[in-house]
């Protein structure tokens, strides 16, 4: 069937760009219903809601023709259709023309078209609420932003990758109603990507977030919450055990606005508390578990105490996951990840990302948006890719993990382990109740100094020897080599980085497999 019968069906119909369907904006009435049926005297209203784009469900467009849809650009009839209908402030009456060329692509008249939501199957797209069957953290993670709650019309079943820098107005008006945010775009680049929406959506479902925004990397992620959260002249509380670069950015670049930092041990909430009573404190900033010496920070806690002085608390949760720690259930404001690391699992991409209250987020997004550290929407279909094998992954590093720490805690030539499932880890307790599952990172300490260390890491014939953790791929470093060498083994100590110490990560290789590998290394030391 020829394009123009849709033409004379619905009149003056126009392709436009995807509207941004994460922004906030007033929705219609999501019990309204779209009828096929002839009905002459039938109108729907918008709302004045001018650009809005109702998304129709997955039959519709499938019974849509092949060929009318590659004639609209592969942009599908049924949007262009909606299209049509929102760019006035009333639907068209349908005549009966109208009621033939529905009819004649499949579908009847006793059938409906559900607007937006189709409340059968209790699917949200605002407030990322889903269905019974998507109870668990892996079905989150597999269909959170995609299953009926893409803003991307089409069949396909992965998310499709937007490459623009930029959004087009049809007409001035257009461009009116979204800077009075009565349209739903994205304008530029660097405010958003309908392919990067995907992924922050399902990186709130899984957290339980209102927002998430996503940036170019973790670090990114960081240094932007910090400037964004922090004024001129404030003050933060961070932890001793942290991501190198995050103490450099704290102790060299926010000083110079006049921002200082108390530095304490996670687990010191005596400290905590002096630092609250005697200084203005605005955030609490820390990892947990930390890197790495992974220690854990009561979260419920000292989010109460910070609560208590209207400081905000912002959680690290990069080696928790998602999948083993919710920090914002435990009373965290907001949670960060380096996206580079598990969420993405594959070695392959950069991206970092800051989860929390719509309120909060939007104030980073803003200062986001003018610093420019945008993800680029390769780079978020990666992850999206990554993240549907999450939580296969994270179980298999938390047990590779797991019985590996007891098996070096035990193994005469490894000095001192460290992780947060070992009844001898400082938190044990702590994170058996603040945590699922206890991480797929292991450090440990070798009997024996930097070259026999060095020895034992050259050794090992499955891991690579590179920075970074949380891929499918084990990876290890020695962190006197890999991150401090430019310190003096005196001023690596200060940070309790010693010479022999050893980060393990471990990916999902066959847990004999890397058992072997592990103690024919020691072996050879």
């Amino acid at each position: 069937m020829a394009v123009s019968s849709y033409a004379r069906a619905f009149p003056s119909f126009e392709c436009r760009s995807e509207p941004d369907f994460s922004g906030s904006f007033p929705s219609p009435n999501a019990g309204v219903r779209f009828s096929g049926k002839a009905n002459s005297g039938s109108q729907v209203h918008n709302h004045g809601l001018s650009s809005l784009i109702y998304r129709f469900p997955p039959n519709f467009v499938r019974q849509l023709s092949i060929k009318a849809r590659r004639n609209c650009s592969n942009i599908g009839v049924a949007q262009v259709v909606a299209a049509s209908w929102s760019n006035n402030d009333a639907v068209p009456e349908f005549d009966s023309s109208a009621s033939a060329a529905v009819t004649s692509i499949g579908i009847t008249a006793d059938d409906e078209v559900v607007a937006d939501c189709n409340e059968d199957q209790n699917v949200q797209i605002k407030g990322v609420k889903y269905a019974s069957f998507l109870n668990s953290d892996g079905s989150l993670a597999i269909h959170a932003g995609e299953r009926l709650g893409r803003g991307i019309v089409t069949d396909a079943i992965t998310t499709p990758v937007v490459n623009t820098s930029a959004y087009f107005f049809n007409k001035t008006s257009d461009l009116i109603d979204f800077k009075e945010k009565r349209r739903a775009s994205f304008e530029y680049g660097r405010y958003g990507n309908p392919t990067t929406v995907v992924l922050e959506e399902k990186i709130s479902a899984l957290e339980g977030a209102e927002s998430t925004l996503l940036m170019a990397s973790g670090m990114c992620a960081s240094t932007v919450l910090l400037l964004a959260l922090v004024p001129a002249g404030g003050h933060i509380v961070t932890t001793t055990d942290c991501y190198r670069k995050t103490r450099i950015f704290i102790e060299t670049i926010l000083p110079k606005m006049g921002i200082s930092a108390t530095v304490i041990d996670p687990a010191d909430i005596g400290a905590l508390e002096l630092a609250l009573n005697q200084k203005k404190v605005d955030l609490f900033f820390t990892e947990s578990p930390t890197n790495p010496f992974l220690r854990c920070v009561d979260i419920e806690l000292v989010s109460k105490l910070c609560h208590e002085k209207g400081a905000l608390v912002c959680i690290d949760g990069t080696f928790a996951t998602p999948l083993n720690q919710k920090a914002l259930a435990l009373g965290a404001d907001l949670v960060l990840h380096s996206a580079t690391k598990f969420l993405g699992g594959h070695n392959d991409v950069l991206a970092g990302c800051i989860s929390g209250p719509q309120e909060l987020v939007s104030v980073i997004r803003n200062l986001h948006h003018i610093l420019g550290g945008a993800l680029n929407p390769n780079a978020a279909y990666l992850i999206i890719r990554g993240m549907k094998t999450l939580h296969l992954r994270v179980q298999q590093q938390n047990s590779t993990a797991l019985r590996m720490a007891e098996i070096l805690e035990a193994h005469p030539k490894v000095k001192h382990v460290y992780y947060p499932g070992l009844p001898s880890h400082p938190e044990y307790h702590l994170a058996k109740k603040q945590m699922t599952g206890f991480g797929g990172v292991v450090s440990f300490e070798v009997d024996g100094d930097l070259l026999t260390t060095a020895k034992f890491v050259d050794a090992l014939r499955i891991p690579y020897i590179a920075p970074s953790f949380g891929g499918c791929e084990s990876i290890v470093d020695q962190p006197a080599v890999m991150s401090y060498w430019d310190l003096s083994q005196s001023d690596r100590a200060k940070y309790g980085i010693m010479d022999n110490l050893v980060r393990f990560s471990f990916g999902v290789e066959d847990f004999e497999d890397v058992k072997a590998d592990v103690l024919q290394a020691l072996e050879a030391i």
